[in-house]
This record gives structure tokens, C-alpha cells and sequence, in this order.
């Protein structure tokens, strides 16, 4: 049995991986899927000063509360980016892995927003300021990012419609900070949205994928839609069964 913390990324709560959870825990595992503050349940909590700090916290409480160890961390895009190494830096004595689904660990110094080209930048700069009172920003039109995937059921995307909510912008502007304490810990990356070849070539070129070449990680492809446990949550399952019990 492996002990699971699952965090979401931007606008989901732990209902995101209810299907995810089923599975892992049909197998046996101990899972604890989180809303972090402002998401899911704890929407209520969202404030305008609610940041990637906050989040960071989430975790470690959720982790010295519940008197977690050995956890195989896993974080979707903006927690696999930010939260979960800086969560894990902090507590490294903890987490025996790091799973990053499509996603990857930023470099110090870096924040979320950051790593969006410029044009996605001022677009979401722009939402939040019309349509997030200054303070958040709203969920994505879901049904036309969802055009053309397959294996997404409509009370797939029904749930993503009526339960996402705006995730607070200071989250996304706050710089992450590491000592470099995560990265002896293993990792995977479970690539969705590009495959290994990509996130290679971007090695080479982008330096905010440096995190994602050195040692102690490892790759798996689960090519399709970026939000896997949505369209194929039955195989992410399966691969989070396998980083636990087989590690590459």
C-alpha cells in the first residue's frame, strides 16, 4: 500500500480526482486528494490575498495532521509547477516521489504566470482585471477547450462547468522559492499535451525547463487531453499504481 496526496491545478477542487481516487484506492492505497484554499469546497476561503504561500501550507498541514509519510506527491499543471516542490522542499523527509502531471517544477525565482507566453500573459491579466474583480481569474470556456477529445464524457465536462470556480491571481504571480532541498527525490512526468521528444528539445532551448532534464526523473506519455483525469483517468491511475509499486 502507497500513501497518495493529489492536488489539482488551476480552478479544480479534490472533486477533480474522484475517479482517480476510486481507483487507487480499489487497489488499496491510502489517498487524500486536496482542495487547496479558494478551490473545490473551500471556495468560500478565497481571498485577495489567498497566494502560492497559502497553498504550499495546505499541503504541509494536510501532510503533518493526517502524520503522513513516505507520500507519493502528485500535482496537475500549476501544482506540479510550483506547490508540490516547494511543498516538498520543505518537507523532503516526507515524500518518497514527485509526480508531475503534464507539468514540470519552475525554476527558483519563477512564478506560475511567468511561464505563459506573452500574449497568454496579458489575456489573463486582462480577464482578471474585467472579469476577476482585480483578484482572480475565471475558469476557461470548458466545452470549447474540450472540442474534438475523445474519451470525455459529457458529466465529465458537465462537473467541470458547475463546480470549477476562479482561482485566486495571486497564486499565479507569487515567485516560487526553493533551497533545492526537493531535488534529490525522484520524480515522474506524465506527459498529456506534448511528448518526451518536445519537452527534450525544450530542455535545450528554455530555461524553465531545466528542472525537467537532470537526474532521478523519468517519463511517461499519456497523450491527450491536459487534464488526463478527466478523459483517462482509469490509465493515470494505473501509472501513479505503477510510480508507487514500480518505480522506473
Amino acid at each position: 500500500m502507497a500513501t497518495y496526496v493529489l492536488l489539482p491545478g488551476f480552478w479544480l477542487g479534490a472533486w477533480a480526482w474522484r475517479p482517480v481516487v476510486a481507483d487507487l484506492r480499489g487497489r488499496g492505497h491510502d489517498v487524500h486528494a486536496l482542495s487547496l484554499t479558494g478551490m473545490g469546497e473551500r471556495a468560500h476561503l478565497a481571498r485577495p490575498d489567498t497566494d502560492l504561500e497559502t497553498h504550499i501550507t495546505d499541503v504541509l498541514q494536510l501532510i503533518r495532521y493526517e502524520d503522513l509519510r513516505d507520500v507519493v506527491l502528485v500535482g496537475h499543471s500549476y501544482a506540479g509547477a510550483v506547490v508540490i516542490p516547494s511543498a516538498a522542499d520543505r518537507m523532503p523527509e516526507r515524500i518518497s516521489r514527485l509526480v508531475f502531471i503534464d507539468s514540470g517544477p519552475l525554476p527558483d525565482g519563477m512564478s506560475h504566470a511567468e511561464f505563459a507566453p506573452p500574449e497568454e500573459r496579458a489575456r489573463n491579466a486582462e480577464l482578471v482585471r474585467t472579469a476577476g474583480e482585480g483578484r482572480e481569474l475565471p475558469p476557461p470556456p470548458w466545452r470549447e477547450l474540450a472540442s474534438g477529445v475523445s474519451g470525455l464524457s459529457d458529466d465529465a465536462l458537465d462537473r467541470l462547468a458547475r463546480l470549477s470556480v476562479p482561482q485566486p491571481w495571486a497564486t499565479a504571480t507569487a515567485p516560487v522559492r526553493l533551497t533545492g532541498a526537493w531535488e534529490r527525490l525522484p520524480r515522474l512526468h506524465v506527459l498529456c499535451s506534448f511528448p518526451v521528444d518536445q519537452v527534450l528539445a525544450n530542455v535545450a532551448t528554455v530555461p524553465a525547463f531545466r528542472h525537467m532534464a537532470t537526474d532521478g526523473r523519468a517519463y511517461r506519455e499519456l497523450l491527450g487531453w491536459h487534464w488526463p483525469m478527466f478523459d483517462r483517468p482509469g490509465e493515470l491511475a494505473a501509472i501513479l499504481h505503477d510510480a508507487a509499486c514500480h518505480p522506473c
